[in-house]
């Protein structure tokens, strides 16, 4: 009995370690372009018409450069500083931080004032005329689909409900704007179950409302947010109705394919989820099941050149490592804090809060996607691509104030 005991302790205190260390290698590696944009690509010639060819400096700092270092600083010798107790009235501020909550009425009060502010401030948008690159293929491509033409793996879920969207409200970017509201909801809901914290789903759903990557896509034709919205609603549906999830994550890739990649980070979010251990081999072997299956069925419908290559190229890969640098810049709240919060989630996850560990595995899950989608096929990188890894981000911030369990 005492070696189980053992046994399960020293798992307990290894796997956290073991996320962390592979997790902030991720991490830092991305920052690596943060810091030094042109390092990792600093063998790069960069030649334009009519100018003579330079090579960047590989040891020029970039603009976040600064920031992204004082406030490291800062936040670790504020933590420092509360951990060796030498300042009793900054022990209290974060105690009272940490253990603070509001009834249910007040997050609801709190919930409908931010959804009728973005309601308000983003729907001026449904009136223009969107001009992204991808806009008039999508149109196009909307203009002839219908459910009876169904012949190969496209995300035809994307395409219904866009068509639903004209036929139901003569404009394609309603049904992506209540989907991007749909996805503020689903942020805030699933980070107060996991945390058992209405307070940390407020702030998760904040963080999400001002950020830049999120608030550009929201209301657009062209990279709609239905697949990361049913991808986080598989998520929630592991807690409240574990048969939908599975479900979820299927509409999820056939809203964009991208999302296959996510898998191994949806098992182990179930496999460290507080719910029966056989409810967790069940929703996991379901979910790999039908995710392997309908891959190898969507294999034979692919073209050659349908976003694949046989060769792996590694500058491309290289590239991939540093899009995080450049594709989330305006996003200052991911660019200062990323840092912090990964050894934050580690520090948690030490004290017992698992889902510290599942956050650190989403967040540089996300950060590997680009260089393997860049360095294994024929696909490049675009910023929509990254709305994700800020919902993950949020969703890390309310983890850090996760209700604890007594000791």
């Amino acid at each position: 009995m005492e070696g189980k005991i053992t046994d399960s302790s020293t798992n307990s205190t290894i796997i956290p370690w073991i996320v962390f260390l592979f997790s902030i290698s991720i991490v830092l590696i991305s920052f690596i372009s943060v810091i030094f944009p042109a390092l990792i690509l600093a063998s790069d010639t960069v030649r334009i018409p009519g100018i003579q060819p330079i090579t960047p400096d590989p040891f020029e700092t970039g603009v976040w450069s600064g920031g992204v270092i004082i406030t490291s600083i800062i936040i670790f010798s504020l933590a420092i500083l509360h951990h060796k107790k030498k300042i009793p009235a900054l022990s209290k501020l974060f105690e009272k931080i940490f253990s603070f909550e509001i009834s249910k009425k007040t997050s609801l009060i709190v919930l409908v004032i931010l959804l009728t502010i973005y309601i308000i401030s983003s729907a001026g948008e449904l009136a223009t005329q969107e001009n992204l690159e991808d806009y008039v293929g999508v149109k196009n491509r909307l203009e002839t689909w219908s459910v009876d033409k169904i012949t190969s793996f496209e995300p035809h879920v994307r395409y219904a409900l866009l068509s639903a969207s004209m036929n139901l409200f003569g404009s394609y970017k309603i049904i992506p704007f209540l989907a991007s509201i749909a996805l503020l909801i689903t942020t805030y809901l699933i980070t107060t179950k996991i945390t058992n914290k209405r307070f940390a789903g407020i702030i998760s759903t904040i963080i999400l409302l001002q950020s830049s990557v999120f608030l550009t896509y929201d209301t657009t034709v062209s990279y709609t947010n239905f697949w990361i919205l049913f991808y986080l609603a598989s998520l929630y549906a592991v807690y409240r109705f574990w048969p939908l999830s599975p479900v979820a994550y299927m509409l999820s890739i056939l809203s964009k394919a991208l999302t296959v990649a996510f898998l191994p980070m949806s098992i182990y979010f179930i496999l460290r989820s507080q719910i029966p251990r056989k409810q967790k081999i069940i929703v996991s072997s379901i979910t790999a099941g039908m995710i392997l299956a309908g891959g190898l069925a969507a294999t034979g419908s692919l073209s050659p050149t349908q976003g694949t290559e046989e060769a792996f190229d590694a500058k491309e890969f290289q590239m991939g490592l540093t899009s995080f640098a450049y594709q989330l810049r305006s996003d200052g709240a991911v660019m200062l804090f990323m840092i912090p919060l990964m050894v934050g989630l580690f520090i948690v996850s030490r004290k017992g809060v698992k889902h510290g560990e599942s956050m650190m595995v989403f967040i540089s899950g996300m950060l590997l996607v680009a260089p393997i989608l860049t360095g294994f096929t024929t696909q490049t990188n675009q910023p929509y691509r990254f709305v994700p890894l800020v919902v993950f981000f949020a969703m890390g911030v309310g983890v850090l104030l996760s209700k604890r369990q007594p000791n």
